[in-house]
């Protein structure tokens, strides 16, 4: 999220797509109803979603809209921003890669949906064909010095402006209505609201959750959130930028310390087995560029290698990277992946934390078929599950299953102490509430068992593989892991004197300091007079607050929850990273010459001599390597504006494989779907993975016999995959059985009345589930043609006081669903998928 939670209520316009705030994210939600409550001015909110949700009971404006069309939507926003002017020129000019020259051999071919570079090979392994992009094409080009060729003017045909223009000239409101279902008069009421805060002194903040991120191309869904926010120039700015809603309370957290396959914790790349064998060749591919990252990464992926290998780690022996696991080429190591390889009887052992993927996986059935295969099953939970009754479950032959399974008590949030990250990346500290019943134990102390259990063992193993891995990890805790041990970890220390770094400036690539994750640089300091600390200790936070009152007077009557600047910038109340920086890309809130954009949302600005700051500034304001600290003019940071990023500027055109399926993103059909694609001659996407096991059908486009979309969303009521809130009385009390929401035109046809229980079936699956005929989802016209849409919820299952079917048979919604992922991250396709009904 590139603002904050509370910063909505400086947003002038609002435009909520694939999310249901009001229901799902109700704090950020007050902050949106208090800028449409102001007096002067009031914020419209604009809610596109396939269901009249609660959010959308609020807007101002909504439409009804196809599942898995966003891309033709946002396009042609894309499209009419530019066709009307309502572009801002000076963002666009100034902060952007508008200007620069794209490599002459890059093209799209409608014809084709493809993208230049294109190929198809063949594993001589497997014989299996993969598809994927060469990205030679998809480049800027560079001049003699290195840097871009660039047309100012933004005329000449190479210009990323210009393939951009050319790229969306297919996405018309008319195209809009063929494929999304939404009239181009509706279509048009949303472009002229949400596109007007393009003007000088307005802005507006697009929010997604879900609904945008679980499809084939979830990830091209986001960034053409980004360009167009980008044309308005709504980034960087108070009351604009990008609000990720995340899944629950510390998915941002989670994120942040590297629970994906791809990263290590701060969002640094996991090195390759064979393109990086040495520390020296993983940097030199890392360390190109001029960008802050670019330019630090030995010092922080250093730090981290320290804080896996502590003392053990040393400048001869590459700092241990050589123990480090590394991934293998060809090689899937996420979710749907691991399930498919379980599935094929690779993978033996599964430990789970936290996740129950019986209920919450796509393919359900699929998955719960490949823990047959395992030879161990681990479960570390609160409640027991469905997972670790993965073998009790309908269906099942139990005497044919011979995975053995270990179940092991785990304390709930509020029986330890730890800290959550929110959508907004805060950090806050909780309190332990509760001791851990009976056997009960918090989860880094399993891990602390596990670890000496582990080390003992390979200490008698000379031949135990990875030997030196295990034997050289740096575990400090021991048994009993103290939480303020861990986040003086995560904030970095150096290696002498265990002093807490103030934050990641201090980070060497030395091996002096040891730092579990850059980001969380300056989450724990050592300093007592930093206004932002996040400290367990309350009495030291209190200290904290009045030091920093006395050696500041000019800020001495703040208190946490005071705004710095009235523009919802809170710097006391907990700690934001990076740096308790509160929105990212803040030198994009003013022009070149360092004027805000907009005097009322000031957050950084060049008074003649210095800067004046509401905010941390997102770019060099000063320049610590010369004596005194002298202030950087401002022509200095609006040449780099975009300082994580290299060439310092916001992208329209990905270059470089940055992302694997398109450097624009382009409409592609849900892999199931009743409708051709008619943007281009690509029905899906040509990189997308098919999976080819037995149990992995996929429905034909138009197939008679699944004619319904169908999408799997949440209710207020349950959490996740139900395993804590399936397990509470009153709640299950209050939504206590699977249904499916659906049409009442659809109900009429299929005899079913409201209450009545129904079979949903996909070519995977079937779910019992109760009717919930409503008129929160209507019929649209598609391409000519009626189009019916429902929506299941994916919390119940077969254990805990409520469950899917009337006896627990067919118990989960993602029975149905399948086993695709998005491109680039492999998020299921959970939101667009075919499906029928009747009643059962």
């Amino acid at each position: 999220m590139t603002n904050q939670v509370q910063d909505m209520k400086m947003s002038d316009a609002f435009m909520v797509c694939g999310s249901n705030a009001a229901e799902n994210h109700p704090i950020t939600f007050k902050w949106i109803e208090q800028a449409m409550n102001r007096e002067k001015d009031p914020a419209t909110l604009i809610v596109v979603d396939p269901r009249f949700t609660r959010t959308a009971s609020k807007a101002n404006i909504f439409a009804q809209t196809r599942p898995g069309t966003d891309i033709v939507f946002f396009g042609a926003l894309i499209k009419y921003a530019i066709d009307k002017n309502m572009v801002n020129w000076d963002f666009v000019n100034n902060y952007t890669n508008a200007s620069f020259l794209v490599n002459p051999g890059y093209s799209f071919d409608p014809e084709t949906g493809k993208f230049s570079g294109f190929k198809e090979t063949t594993d001589p392994k497997t014989g299996k064909k993969k598809k994927s992009y060469d990205f030679t094409t998809w480049a800027i080009q560079n001049g003699p010095d290195g840097k871009p060729l660039k047309d100012p003017t933004l005329q000449n045909p190479q210009c990323v402006w210009q393939q951009m223009i050319r790229h969306y000239s297919r996405y018309t409101p008319e195209k809009v209505e063929q494929v999304c279902g939404i009239p181009q008069g509706k279509f048009e009421e949303v472009a002229k609201a949400y596109c007007s805060t393009y003007e000088r002194g307005k802005s507006g903040v697009l929010l997604y959750a879900m609904g945008l991120t679980q499809h084939s191309y979830g990830t091209q869904n986001i960034r053409t959130f980004a360009m167009l926010q980008l044309i308005l120039g709504n980034v960087g700015v108070p009351g604009g930028g990008i609000a990720a809603l995340r899944g629950c309370a510390n998915v941002q957290g989670s994120t942040d310390q590297a629970l994906l396959s791809h990263i290590v914790p701060g969002y640094l790349g996991m090195p390759n087995s064979a393109k990086d064998p040495s520390l020296s060749a993983y940097l030199s591919k890392k360390m190109v560029g001029t960008s802050f990252v670019a330019t630090n990464y030995n010092k922080f992926f250093n730090s981290f290698l320290k804080a896996m290998y502590g003392d053990n780690a040393k400048p001869d022996n590459e700092f241990g990277y050589g123990w480090l696991p590394k991934v293998k080429d060809g090689t899937n190591y996420t979710h749907i992946a691991l399930f498919e390889a379980m599935y094929a009887g690779t993978v033996k052992g599964l430990f789970v934390t936290g996740q129950n993927p019986v209920v919450g996986g796509p393919n359900s059935n699929m998955e719960a078929k490949a823990m047959e295969n395992l030879e161990w099953l681990v479960v570390s939970e609160i409640f027991n599950h469905e997972t670790p009754n993965f073998w009790k479950r309908p269906g099942a032959d139990a005497s044919k299953i011979k995975t053995e399974v270990f179940l092991l008590p785990a304390a709930a949030n509020g029986e330890y102490e730890g800290t959550f990250t929110n959508t907004g990346r805060v950090v806050q500290w909780f309190y332990q509430s509760g001791e851990p019943k009976g056997d009960a134990k918090k989860d880094a102390d399993i891990l602390g068992l596990l670890v000496k259990e582990l080390k003992e063992l390979y200490k008698e193993d000379e031949e135990a593989p990875n030997r030196e891995a295990i034997l050289n990890l740096y575990w400090p805790y021991g048994e009993v892991v103290n939480m303020e041990d861990v986040l003086a970890e995560l904030n970095g220390y150096f290696s002498a004197t265990k002093k807490r770094v103030k934050n990641f400036t201090a980070l060497k690539e030395d091996g002096s300091t040891i730092c579990g994750n850059w980001v969380y640089g300056g989450v724990f300091p050592e300093e007592a007079d930093y206004p932002g600390i996040t400290d367990p200790d309350p009495a030291k936070k209190a200290a904290a607050q009045a030091s920093f009152a006395k050696t500041k007077g000019n800020l001495s009557k703040r208190t946490n929850n005071e705004d710095k600047g009235n523009v919802a910038i809170y710097p006391a109340w907990a700690w934001c990273w990076p740096v308790n920086r509160r929105i990212v890309y803040n030198r994009c809130s003013a022009d070149p010459a360092g004027q805000p954009w907009i005097k009322e949302k000031e957050l950084v600005r060049w008074d003649g001599a210095k800067w004046a700051t509401v905010d941390v500034p997102d770019f060099k304001a000063t320049d610590a390597a010369l004596p005194g600290n002298p202030p950087v003019a401002p022509n200095v940071s609006a040449a780099n504006p975009f300082i994580m990023i290299n060439t310092g500027m916001g992208w329209f055109f990905a270059p470089a494989g940055t992302v694997v399926d398109g450097p624009f993103p382009e409409h592609y059909e849900p892999v199931e779907s009743k409708f051709k694609n008619v943007m281009n001659g690509s029905q899906n996407s040509p990189v997308v993975k098919i999976w080819d096991s037995e149990m992995d059908d996929l429905a034909k486009v138009g197939d008679p016999k699944f004619p319904i979309i169908a999408g799997i969303s949440r209710v207020t009521e349950h959490f996740q995959s139900g395993t804590m809130t399936r397990n509470m009385p009153w709640l299950a009390e209050m939504q206590p059985e699977m249904f499916v929401e659906m049409s009442k035109d659809l109900a009429k046809r299929k005899g079913v009345e409201n209450g009545d229980w129904v079979t949903v079936k996909s070519i995977r699956g079937e779910v019992n589930c109760v009717a919930l005929v409503t008129d929160r989802i209507q019929v649209l016209t598609v391409d000519g043609e009626p189009t019916d849409v429902v929506n299941m919820p994916y919390h119940y299952g077969f254990t805990g006081y409520c469950t899917g079917g009337p006896n627990g048979d067919n118990y989960a919604g993602n029975q149905t669903s399948p086993h695709i992922g998005d491109c680039n991250t492999t998020t299921p396709e959970y939101k667009a998928f075919l499906v029928d009904i009747e009643k059962a």
